[in-house]
Order: C-alpha cells, then sequence, then structure tokens
C-alpha cells in the first residue's frame, strides 16, 4: 500500500544534491523564518536546522509560485505533503537525500503547503532545513493554526505502525509506518484541531514492552519532559502549547506479557494523570484504552483507569473522562505484526471523535 497518491498537478519526488542550493532559479527559505507554523515538540538550538522526533511533528506555510522543494537532514525518513488541501502523498528522505521536490507545473497563484512527519523518529533524528521556491515567489504571511488544540500520548497506535502493511504477518519497516492514517491524526482533523504528539513504540505507563514487572526507567512518564525523545539535555516548555484536550493511550505494552503488577500500573496512570493536570490546569484529558489489549489485560487496564479517573472526579477534577475504543477482531485486516489496519484506525477515530465532540466548546 505504500505508493504514492494522486495529486491535482505533477509532483516529483526525486531526491536531487544539496548542490542545488545555488540554483538561480530558486530561492532558499530558512526553516526559522516566522512566516513558517510549526506543530509539535521541535528543539530550536540550532536555527537552521530544526530538530525532533515524535511522528505528526509539521510545517504549514502559504507561498506563491509554481514549485516546491524541501531541504532536510538527510535520511530524515518519509513525511506526509498536502498542497492546497488537496489528496496527499508521500515523500522520503534517505541516506544520500539533502532535497527533494515535492511539487512542479504548479499555477502561479497563492498556495498552502502542509507537510507532516510519517514515522517515528527516534532512530532517524529527522531536522528541517528549510525549503525552496520561485526565484520570483513569495513567503506569505504566517498561517493560522485551528483554535483547537490536542496532544496525543501514546504508543505504537498513535504512531501508526505498520498501519500500511499487507497484513500482520508483514515485518515492519518505515515505508509501512505512517502516523498520518493513526487514529490520533484522523480524530485530529475531523476536530479540525492542531495537535502534538508524545508517542513511541514498544512505550509503556510503568513499564516497555518486554522490560521488567517491576518497571522501565524509560517507560513514557520518564520522559515527558523532554523536548526529544532521545535527548536529556533539552526540557519542554509547556507553557509554549496548552492544548484544550489530551489524549491518552497507554497501558499496552504494559499487560503485553500477561505478567503484570496491577498496582504499579494503576499508580503509574494515578501520578500520571496528577503531572498533567499540573502542566495543564484546564485541558480535558481523557484516559483511553484500545484496539490492541484483549482478554484480561484489557480488563486489567480499565479497571486501572477507571480507578484513577473515578478518584480524580470524586476530588473536584470533573475534566479527567475515560473513554474506550473498540478492540479489533481482525474483520478490518491488521498492519504489521497485528497492529491496526487503516480501516480499523478510521474506526477508532470515529469512536472517538463522537466522544470528544460534546466536550469541545
Amino acid at each position: 500500500m505504500n505508493i504514492l497518491r494522486p495529486f491535482a498537478v505533477l509532483v516529483s519526488i526525486l531526491a536531487i544534491s544539496s548542490a542545488f542550493a545555488s540554483d538561480s532559479d530558486n530561492q532558499f527559505i530558512s526553516a526559522n523564518n516566522e512566516n513558517i507554523a510549526y506543530t509539535g515538540r521541535i528543539s530550536y538550538k540550532n536555527p537552521e536546522s530544526l530538530r525532533f522526533t515524535y511522528a505528526g511533528t509539521g510545517a504549514t506555510f502559504n507561498f506563491t509560485g509554481t514549485s516546491l522543494k524541501m531541504k532536510a537532514k538527510p535520511e530524515s525518513g518519509y513525511f506526509m505533503v498536502s498542497i492546497d488541501g488537496e489528496l496527499p502523498f508521500k515523500i522520503g528522505f534517505g541516506v544520500n537525500d539533502s532535497i527533494v521536490n515535492i511539487a512542479e507545473c504548479l499555477d502561479n497563484v497563492e498556495h498552502t503547503a502542509n507537510i507532516v512527519y510519517a514515522i517515528e523518529g527516534v532512530t532517524k533524528s529527522p531536522e528541517f532545513r528549510g525549503f525552496y521556491i520561485d526565484k520570483e515567489a513569495k513567503l506569505l504571511a504566517r498561517p493560522e493554526l485551528p483554535s483547537l488544540k490536542m496532544e496525543f500520548i501514546g504508543n505504537s497506535i498513535t504512531c501508526g505502525y505498520g498501519i500500511e502493511a499487507e497484513n500482520e504477518r508483514s515485518p515492519f519497516t518505515y515505508e509501512t509506518e505512517n502516523h498520518y492514517y493513526s487514529f490520533a491524526a484522523l480524530t485530529a482533523r475531523a476536530l479540525n484541531a492542531q495537535y502534538n504528539v508524545v508517542a513511541k513504540s514498544g512505550i509503556g505507563i510503568y513499564r516497555n514492552y518486554g522490560d521488567s514487572i517491576t518497571g522501565s526507567h524509560r517507560c513514557l512518564p520518564a520522559l515527558y519532559a523532554q523536548t526529544l525523545y532521545n535527548d536529556s539535555t533539552e526540557m519542554w516548555n509547556f507553557g509554549s502549547y496548552q492544548p484544550d484536550i489530551v489524549c491518552v493511550n497507554l497501558g499496552t505494552n504494559d499487560v503485553s506479557s500477561g505478567i503484570y503488577d496491577k498496582e504499579k500500573l494503576t499508580d503509574a496512570y494515578r501520578k500520571f494523570v496528577k503531572r498533567l493536570r499540573h502542566y495543564y490546569p484546564t485541558a480535558k484529558i481523557v484516559m483511553l484504552s484500545g484496539s490492541m489489549s484483549a482478554g484480561q489485560g484489557l480488563k486489567d487496564i480499565c479497571k486501572a483507569m477507571d480507578i484513577v479517573v473515578g478518584e480524580v472526579n470524586s476530588q473536584g477534577d470533573k475534566n479527567v473522562y475515560r473513554f474506550d475504543m473498540s478492540p479489533q477482531t481482525g474483520l478490518l485486516g491488521y498492519g504489521s505484526a497485528y497492529h491496526p489496519s487503516i480501516r480499523q484506525a478510521r474506526k477508532m477515530a470515529s469512536e472517538l471523535t463522537r466522544f470528544l465532540k460534546p466536550l469541545i466548546k
């Protein structure tokens, strides 16, 4: 399923060398240009090369002209691109790619580009390094992002792990991971919301996949305050982004082995909800289950979250909620290693969107 989506204009994804930067027919737009609107956790330490880790990190900007190219760190991986709201398509930066053609032969009018990181960047360490437009074109005023702000905290399900794979037997590759089609991205688009993602495959609320039942020192709460997953030297400024809704889907990896500590699981939810409320005093926090967990593991996840949400509600915080997305049955197919397929993610998003709509003012 990993094919380029159709597009109304001629689109090229042929990578070209960085020597292109001297091409007199194009002008370079630095990554830190104030007219580019970014979403997601981004490090601005190096203004010429903006670092990020998480899927869903994005850039939106308006420009004129007939073409668009993107500059990024080689081997940054895959991005989903949409021009003027047309159907999205995928571009990729391999080991030898520093500049990639996004679009050519556009009408010479105003355009809007939306670029979203499609994969997990933990091993890729991706970086935005800028864009190229026609020599006589202009980068227009910074676009206004949707007023509704969301955050999705999770694991491989949120990342879109193997979501474009043919079936559950397909091995994981970055080519088949695509956050753009995950339940999180679909829900955000359905609600017309901007959003941040803090998610990694295999991570848990108290223990990661395959780790000791006593817990993992690199579980998600332990790394949540960092801007980048793999850099403990830079802390995220929570005041820079205050979401209206925070969706937490953690627990699948904690119980995946069938051997876990239910008290530690419950206490981890309790402590994390308390931290989230500290960071986001007015946000609606939604604790989620689904769709990979089943059996006793799912029951224990739900019971632990029910206990914690009941506690905070009884203490006067009525803005913490619970919602269960339907467990998958296989009728909608599977992605790699039994992860949600695109059709399953659509069902999850539809269910979650219906639940969230009444919560939005």
